[in-house]
C-alpha cells in the first residue's frame, strides 16, 4: 500500500486505511509503539497489560518511602460483605 507524509499543523502524519488497522488488530485512539530499523519506521501495537498503564511505571512514580495507610469508610450502607 502506497500513502504520504502529511502535514497536520506543525505535525506530520500517516493516514491508514481501515483494512490495515484490522490486520494489525489496531483502532483509532490505541496507543502504537515507533521504531527504525535499518531505513524503516516499523509501527505496531504496544503490549498493553490491564488497560492503560503498566504496573511497573505506576509504581516508578511512587514516591521513595511511601507508606500506605488503612481507611474507615465507615459501616456498609448497602449490601457490601467486609
Amino acid at each position: 500500500m502506497l500513502t504520504k507524509v502529511q502535514k497536520w499543523g506543525t505535525s506530520q502524519g500517516l493516514r491508514l486505511p481501515k483494512a490495515i488497522l484490522d490486520d494489525a488488530r489496531l483502532k483509532v485512539g490505541d496507543e502504537v509503539d515507533v521504531s527504525v530499523q535499518g531505513k524503516q519506521i516499523v509501527i505496531g501495537p504496544t503490549k498493553r497489560i490491564r488497560g492503560r498503564y503498566r504496573l511497573s511505571e505506576l509504581l516508578a512514580r511512587m514516591p521513595k518511602g511511601h507508606r500506605v495507610e488503612e481507611v474507615d469508610w465507615g459501616p456498609p450502607v448497602g449490601k457490601e460483605e467486609w
